[in-house]
């Protein structure tokens, strides 16, 4: 089984460490909790004059080496393997992605090892990505082409209304294969 797993809000801790780059920046201006956040993008969040803010934090050098892991992902991915699942990183890099695309490999080779970065696939449009299992903080994923996987959200407050074909979260993920 081919398992797409997308590696910001899913693996790597976006949220967690945008607000703590925010509040470092911003120290007047607070940043969205995860509790109230209601749209996938953090950047549709915020008021529409605090959005290129939004966006220089998230492409800042650092940014995304620096994220922490999501509580129970690496544990899950490694249990993944260990079942035989042929597991990718299936990831967009933001649209400013001077340092993005090189932090992601770097994220995943701090956490997986050298090796794992030839599991990394870097895509705006996931949906010309085939494999078995999509699991994604995305509730909608829509591109190109009808996905060839189903579709898994990894439980976040911004979406609770997602249609995709399962709801999961680390704790409960192997549920997911024993349908």
């Amino acid at each position: 089984m081919l398992i797409l797993l997308d590696q910001d809000g899913v693996l790597a801790d976006f949220d967690e460490g945008f607000r703590r780059a925010w509040r470092a920046r911003h120290p007047d201006h607070p940043p969205v909790e995860r509790e109230q956040r209601r749209a996938f993008r953090v950047r549709d969040d915020y008021p529409a004059e605090r959005r290129a803010d939004v966006e220089r934090v998230h492409a800042s050098p650092g940014f995304f080496r620096g994220l922490e892991p999501i509580e129970g992902s690496i544990e899950a991915v490694r249990e993944m393997l260990a079942m035989g699942f042929d597991v990718r990183i299936c990831t967009a890099p933001i649209d400013d992605y001077q340092h993005c695309v090189v932090e992601k490999y770097q994220w995943i080779e701090h956490h997986f090892g050298r090796a794992f970065t030839r599991r990394m696939i870097l895509s705006k449009d996931k949906t010309l990505v085939a494999g078995d299992w999509l699991i994604d903080d995305n509730p909608v994923v829509q591109g190109a082409r009808v996905p060839a996987w189903r579709h898994a959200v990894l439980d976040a407050p911004y979406n609770v209304e997602s249609t995709a074909q399962a709801r999961i979260r680390w704790e409960t993920w192997r549920e997911l294969f024993e349908r």
